[in-house]
């Protein structure tokens, strides 16, 4: 006891475990966590990587389209909207179930192992996701080294690969000004580039037969799987240092491209067509329900990366803070690609003499065609080629490290005595296996695969697995537990607005979007090319496993307990003797010497010997210690 007080009256010293990463500066992390998982190394880490994660090459080819096509100007009304009600109440959750657990999307449903299946579904989704996306990252790779050439191969026609509806559209211009060209009878360089000699696509009949593999792009997807083992190869240590690049270095980018974008003749027209507000559109339901999918995807929540991500925090981590700079960020991010994107699209109008939605596409038809046209008519076309597929590489590669280790880190979570240790070795047998399965993306009709992946993998399904989730969290194992959970790790309670969404506004929202994806459902099409009937049922079931992986889960929880029925179902819905921090010193109230191989009957005693004094989040700790004493009696 004198060995105590004296400890009380030594000049008291913050732990590290207790301090935001703003209040720890670079110093190394690792004292914080499990020796055996790993962490961030520096404060900007987390940070950095959810930014990554989030800004995508969706900000890029999928924004601008949606908001110039649902009321210009106008649609950031809903945009925001949508981002305050399903946006950031949802990442909010899903930083906070990962942080508070230190636990990976499959070990994170200690919390209620009922629902385990949720978790085994986003890693099918995320699985298949990461197959064709890093099929774009690999034509990415084929652009940008095309452009390391004084001339880019898709400006003019006259090539092997042209055909003789190949026309250069460039406006020819008289007293007048530009007159009109007719851009439906012909076909421009870049598209027969794209077309005819990247994806080779006149080699293949259909999705059913895909042809012969095209041996540049299955080298272009081995060099983009390489970056990626090597980019995760120390887990959150080496991908959580590689941000630094890829999370910065597009903004330098994408600002360069809006400067010269804006300098541009003819820049106004295609702002003034991204912009205008119509503010009629907003009387409609679907431009509601584009703004909430805009946000849903753009976000990535429930793929698991943000979970993840903050599993590997510290547990006083200020994600709270962190939530509305990644969320506001990745809004502006998008806004900011638009200006870039439609002022060259307006230059590109003017020199061709034509409207602007002639030339404005959405998805792979911006990036891979419309765009690269756009810089031949460019002086110092290379460049700026090379300078936003470079930017495109750094967007993509940031995601596809999510993807990754949202894998890695839920199947060692599972297995740590196993895998952990082995981590390197895993993730490169994981990386094999992905690369050979995305083979088929690199043949002839490799495109048709990869738009009915892109199509199914991550539709309705990733919606059911959010929705599961956020029912499972605020009424299962209780709105009022989750909001305690997270006033012992940030200090302070989530208020009325976060309860409100995560119990009504976001599931209401997110059931009609998936109300909406099933009614508004059109089959799958690539151009001309109308996907066969067994090729549609092979997708809807591609999205229906993910959704039956919950109901599976239920039954192997059920199945592991004893009892009737309703017991089983009971005890599966409660958390386990293990849910809660990682850390014995983060661990009061009812998580006192619930952790396995606990011997301190009171881990806020620990502190105290340790260090010296109460820090103000043991003051917290003692607070919820006293609400759950109340709360006891008052049931009593």
């Amino acid at each position: 006891m004198k060995k105590l007080q004296g400890a009380h009256h030594r000049k008291p010293i913050t732990p590290d475990l207790l301090m935001t990463p703003s209040d720890q500066g670079d110093v190394d992390l690792d004292v914080d966590f499990a020796a055996d998982r790993g962490n961030w190394t520096g404060k900007l880490d987390f940070l950095l990587s959810c930014i990554g994660y989030c800004v995508g090459l969706g900000n890029v080819w999928r924004f601008p389209y949606r908001a110039y096509t649902n009321g210009g100007g106008a649609f950031l009304v809903p945009y925001f909207l949508m981002l305050a009600i399903c946006g950031i109440p949802l990442f909010f959750l899903e930083l906070s179930l990962g942080q508070f657990s230190s636990l990976g999307p499959l070990a994170v449903w200690k919390i209620s192992p009922l629902f385990k299946g949720a978790g085994a579904a986003m890693l099918l989704i995320v699985g298949l996701v990461a197959i064709y996306y890093n099929m774009i990252i690999a034509y990415v790779l084929f652009y940008l080294f095309a452009s390391l050439t004084s001339n880019l191969p898709w400006e003019h026609c006259g090539n092997w690969w042209n055909t003789d509806l190949c026309h250069e559209h460039r406006g020819s211009k008289d007293g007048n000004g530009a007159l009109p060209l007719n851009l439906t009878s012909t076909v421009s360089p870049s598209e027969e580039y794209w077309s005819r000699y990247v994806l080779h696509i006149q080699g293949s009949r259909g999705i059913g037969s895909p042809g012969e593999i095209r041996w540049n792009l299955c080298l272009c997807l081995l060099l983009a799987w390489v970056i990626v083992f090597l980019c995760i190869l120390k887990g959150v240590k080496s991908s959580g240092k590689v941000v630094y690049f890829t999370a910065t270095f597009p903004y330098l980018i994408l600002l360069m491209l809006l400067v010269r974008g804006v300098t541009l003749p003819g820049a106004w027209k295609g702002i003034q067509f991204y912009l205008t507000p119509q503010f009629h559109h907003l009387l409609s339901s679907k431009v509601w329900i584009e703004a909430a999918l805009q946000i849903f995807y753009s976000l990535g929540v429930g793929f698991g990366g943000l979970l993840t991500f903050a599993s590997y925090n510290t547990f006083h981590q200020n994600i709270y803070r962190d939530t509305f700079i990644v969320t506001l960020g990745n809004a502006i991010t998008s806004i900011l690609a638009g200006f870039a994107i439609f002022s060259v699209l307006g230059y590109m109008s003017q020199e061709l003499g034509v409207p602007v939605d002639q030339v404005a596409k959405a998805g792979p038809g911006l990036a891979f065609v419309v765009y690269p046209q756009a810089m031949t008519m460019l002086p110092l076309s290379p460049f700026w080629s090379f300078l936003f597929f470079f930017m495109l590489l750094t967007l993509g590669l940031d995601s596809q490290f999510a993807f990754l280790e949202t894998i890695v880190t839920a199947v060692t979570d599972e297995f740590p005595y196993y895998l952990r240790p082995k981590k390197a070795v895993f993730s490169g047998l994981i990386c094999v296996a992905m690369y050979l399965m995305g083979l088929v993306l690199t043949t002839d009709g490799g495109m048709y695969w990869l738009v009915l992946l892109d199509d199914y993998s991550a539709s309705f399904g990733l919606m059911v697995v959010v929705i599961t989730t956020c029912l499972a969290v605020t009424r299962v194992y209780g709105i009022q537990r989750f909001c305690r959970d997270i006033h012992m790790m940030l200090g302070f309670k989530p208020g009325l607005y976060f309860r409100a969404c995560w119990l009504f506004l976001s599931p209401a929202t997110l059931l009609a979007l998936l109300v909406y994806s099933i009614v508004k459902y059109q089959p799958s099409e690539y151009g001309s090319y109308r996907f066969p009937a067994w090729a549609e049922l092979l997708g809807i079931l591609m999205g229906l496993l993910s959704c039956l992986m919950i109901p599976a889960g239920m039954l192997v929880a059920v199945l592991r307990e004893e009892g009737s029925l309703w017991e089983r179902l009971q005890q599966a819905s409660r958390p386990t003797m293990d849910w809660g921090p990682s850390l014995e010193e983060n661990r009061t109230g009812m998580y006192v010497a619930t952790l396995v191989g606990s011997q301190s009957p009171k881990p806020l005693m620990v502190h105290m010997r340790k260090y010296g004094g109460i820090t103000s989040f043991e003051n917290t700790a003692i607070e919820v210690d006293r609400e759950i004493a109340e709360e006891e009696e008052s049931m009593m």
